[in-house]
């Protein structure tokens, strides 16, 4: 027997064993192996579904986030800049106090001020008025006690007076 040609015997059971082993891996082998796949392909297709999924929450929650961060920069600018401006009408209002209390203490002093002279120039005023008079008496008792010389005072006192 040579190997190389081939019997008619040997390729019939040969085609024999081989339908049969088609036949049993079809009933018993395929099913199982192509559930197998086919789990296989929806276990992966879900997963690919759910990694789409999570990009896309992925991407709204960047989204959410850029979003919430512009608003608090928002808040965040609107506060500080209400803070200034407090800060402004705080400063403005106690420079204004500051000034009115100022006028009104340099108001006071220059009222005490005037007040004083005016009430030293009074004194001043009385003092010389009693120092005149005082000078008067003695001057006039002086004089008037020689009745030459009381003429003579008469005499220069009307000189000295003209009538308008």
């Amino acid at each position: 027997m040579d190997l190389i040609t081939p019997e008619i015997g040997l390729f019939f059971w040969q085609t024999i064993v081989f339908l049969v082993l088609i036949f049993l891996m079809a009933k018993f082998a395929w099913k199982p192996i192509l559930g197998a796949v086919k789990n296989r392909e929806d276990s992966i297709n879900d997963a690919l579904a759910s990694a789409e999924n999570a990009r896309k929450e992925m991407q709204n929650l960047q989204a959410d986030n850029d979003k919430l961060l512009k608003q608090a920069r928002a808040e965040r600018d609107a506060i500080l800049k209400e803070a200034r401006e407090l800060k402004e009408k705080v400063v403005s209002e106690a420079t204004g106090e500051a000034q009115e209390k100022a006028d009104k203490i340099v108001a006071q002093a220059q009222a005490i001020i005037q007040n004083e002279k005016n009430a030293a120039m009074a004194d001043i005023k009385n003092q010389v008025a009693a120092l005149s008079i005082q000078i008067a008496e003695k001057v006039v008792r002086e004089e008037l006690s020689n009745k030459d010389r009381q003429q003579k005072l008469v005499e220069d006192m009307l000189a000295d007076v003209t009538l308008k």
